[in-house]
């Protein structure tokens, strides 16, 4: 179908949908090129709706990269709503490209960014409407090259059988890469096999059609061989040694989208070692942008975009090392424009009093978030998070007395030896501050309480745990649920068995794969949204495939057993984190990476990458302070 052909149909469905905005493109910044000009055709998927997917930065940047390229463009797509799948379906439209209408079959290769699991299905759905055969090993030469990157595909046996490769780590110089193998395949005209070949020998990039997976008889993974010279193990993650340029001309939105910002990553990474936390672990190491160029990004980008708000955003805001200098910088800056800043992510033990000064004149104060994550110190001990509970404490009075009314806590339940007296610890602790806040502002003193369910993610010290049943999520959250039903206080909570799901999707190997297919064959799509998850769906394709969903949750991984993820490297060594298990059953914490380095094995990663790619420079920091200010030109990396 031609795109003159798609914009047809698409005049007669947009007066018949919720928010037709979401498919029309045509927005300020947006990229359009000469497609009969253009000889490699990229089209950015997000397997959920433009709502969500035109806030994710990393979708961003790379559609800023490849537009860059002067023989190559890049278009977006996002996951149809309910109401215009069915549309699309019942006018025989195939999903298309937001640019050019262009239909999602016609681009040579098709990237999903996939930052987590419960977005599975949503991938078939948006596949199945392309006309794209959801299997890889069913698509041909004519078929575009379909591959996914993000948090999520860290663990890719799930999806292995649909996606023909993963992007392992860091995007923006491997997507250029993949590229020219694309360009490189087209015109020798290989076969698709030719294609995969080529692609596994790319640096942090697998390929599963060129693995195999073999199974004990109770249902543990035995090994995965590799069924090809090119296919690499370990395959290890992909880095960007610097953070390159940020992107100055985001696409602004016609409708209104989850977070309305210009975005800018300030860091890379974290050193804080928490031991729950996925992103922590697979994002090291550490990199700075520098200040200067985080404010002339600004400066560009607002210009540009008409942002009201700016976002400075890493895993954890307020560890920039210049921190203060680039708040007061971006204020100084932006007087006479009334920026709004915004610091998504804020820690309670290295929070500065100063900080929360420049903040009050600068920033909207309609909530401040912390994260304790547990209610009792003996459990933050065990995760390697030890705020005490004076600290918090004292952090949530100064944040009142600074004139916010509003604290927003974050805390987990299922941690590895939770009992239920530290759920009540949590109770106990939200109690508190409330009533610290009450006595400094009365009344107007408002606490939002988020609790959501821990699951042992791959390549963490915890991955070998078991997850709570939903019994125990249910009688932990019973107890909440009671304890704080108090005026001005407000209670978030997680669907237990939406936590079975999403660690069922994390924590799966290949074969999980027929359950998803099984699952969104029987209507499963949107599992991320409460009001479309359907339990008995995933349930009756456990039941059809042979598989019990208790295995993947309910049991303790032995140290030695293979585990579905353990042939991908996220260049922390698996010898650290089983030291770091055997710590966190001692009570035993680690002090921030950048006060002293406990060898967890990214140095030795970035060693060969120098090795193997010349032209790519980093810095090693051992004698660097943690609270330099960063002036180089290219930021230093923390190992």
């Amino acid at each position: 179908m031609t795109p003159e052909e798609v914009q047809r149909r698409l005049d007669r469905i947009l007066p018949t949908v919720q928010k037709p905005g979401r498919y029309t493109g045509g927005e300020v910044n947006q990229v359009v090129k000469d497609w009969s000009k253009t000889p490699t055709r990229v089209a950015l998927a997000f397997p959920d709706i433009y709502d969500l997917g035109m806030s994710n930065l990393g979708l961003a940047i790379l559609y800023d990269i490849i537009n860059q390229q002067s023989d190559v463009l890049a278009e977006r797509v996002y996951a149809p709503w309910m109401d215009m799948e069915d549309a699309l379906r019942r006018e025989g439209a195939p999903l298309f490209s937001l640019e050019t209408k262009h239909p999602l079959r016609d681009f040579d290769l098709l990237g999903f960014s996939l930052p987590y699991e419960v977005l599975y299905t949503n991938v078939l759905t948006m596949l199945d409407l392309a006309g794209i055969p959801l299997m890889t090993s069913k698509r041909g030469k004519e078929e575009p090259l379909v591959i996914a990157g993000g948090h999520a595909t860290y663990n890719p046996e799930p999806m292995a059988e649909i996606f023909d490769a993963f992007v392992i780590g860091e995007g923006e110089d491997v997507i250029l890469e993949i590229i020219q193998c694309v360009q490189a395949w087209k015109r020798c005209g290989g076969s698709r096999l030719d294609l995969h070949k080529s692609l596994a020998e790319i640096w942090g990039v697998y390929v599963p059609s060129l693995y195999q997976a073999h199974y004990h008889q109770d249902g543990r993974l035995s090994r995965i061989d590799r069924l090809a010279d090119e296919a690499q193990i370990p395959l290890i993650k992909r880095i960007v040694p610097k953070l390159p340029p940020p992107p100055r001309h985001l696409i602004v939105p016609f409708i209104d989208i989850t977070h309305n910002r210009f975005p800018i990553e300030i860091m890379r990474g974290c050193t804080r070692g928490c031991r729950f936390c996925q992103a922590g672990m697979i994002t090291r190491p550490v990199r700075e942008r520098p200040i200067e160029e985080i404010v002339e990004a600004i400066e560009d980008g607002i210009a540009n975009t008409g942002f009201e708000e700016v976002g400075l955003l890493s895993l954890s805001s307020s560890d920039f090392s210049s921190i203060l200098d680039l708040v007061r910088e971006v204020s100084g800056r932006f007087n006479d424009q009334h920026l709004n800043i915004s610091l998504p992510s804020l820690r309670i033990e290295s929070f500065s009093i100063d900080l929360m000064d420049l903040l009050q004149g600068k920033s909207q104060r309609g909530g401040f978030t912390l994260a304790p994550e547990a209610g009792s110190e003996r459990l933050r001990d065990l995760i390697n998070k030890p705020v005490s509970t004076e600290q918090l404490l004292n952090t949530a009075q100064e944040i009142f007395t600074r004139g916010w009314h509003t604290i927003k806590l974050y805390f987990m339940i299922g941690h590895p030896t939770e009992t239920l007296e530290d759920v009540q610890a949590i109770a106990d602790l939200c109690k508190t501050v409330l009533a610290k806040g009450r006595s400094i502002i009365g009344k107007r003193a408002r606490l939002h309480v988020g609790i959501s369910t821990f699951v042992p993610k791959p390549h963490t010290p915890f991955q070998w745990t078991a997850c709570d049943t939903v019994e125990q999520i249910e009688g932990k959250q019973g107890v909440l649920k009671r304890q704080l039903r108090i005026p001005g206080m407000k209670l978030n909570w997680n669907d237990p068995q939406e936590t079975m799901l999403e660690a069922w999707l994390s924590r799966g190997d290949r074969r999980l794969g027929q359950v998803i297919l099984e699952a969104w064959k029987r209507g499963a799509k949107f599992d991320a949204w409460q009001e479309h998850f359907d339990h008995q769906a995933w349930m009756d394709a456990f039941e059809f495939v042979g598989l019990d969903p208790h295995f993947y949750t309910h049991r303790e991984r032995s140290i030695n057993e293979t585990l579905p993820w353990d042939h991908i490297n996220a260049a922390v060594k698996k010898q650290f984190l089983v030291e770091d298990y055997i710590w966190s059953t001692e009570g035993r914490t680690r002090v921030d990476c950048r006060d002293h380095c406990f060898a967890c094995g990214i140095l030795p990663i970035f060693t060969e990458f120098r090795r193997q790619y010349p032209g790519k420079t980093w810095e090693c920091p051992e004698t660097h302070s943690p609270n330099q200010k960063k002036a180089e030109a290219i930021p230093h990396i923390q190992g």
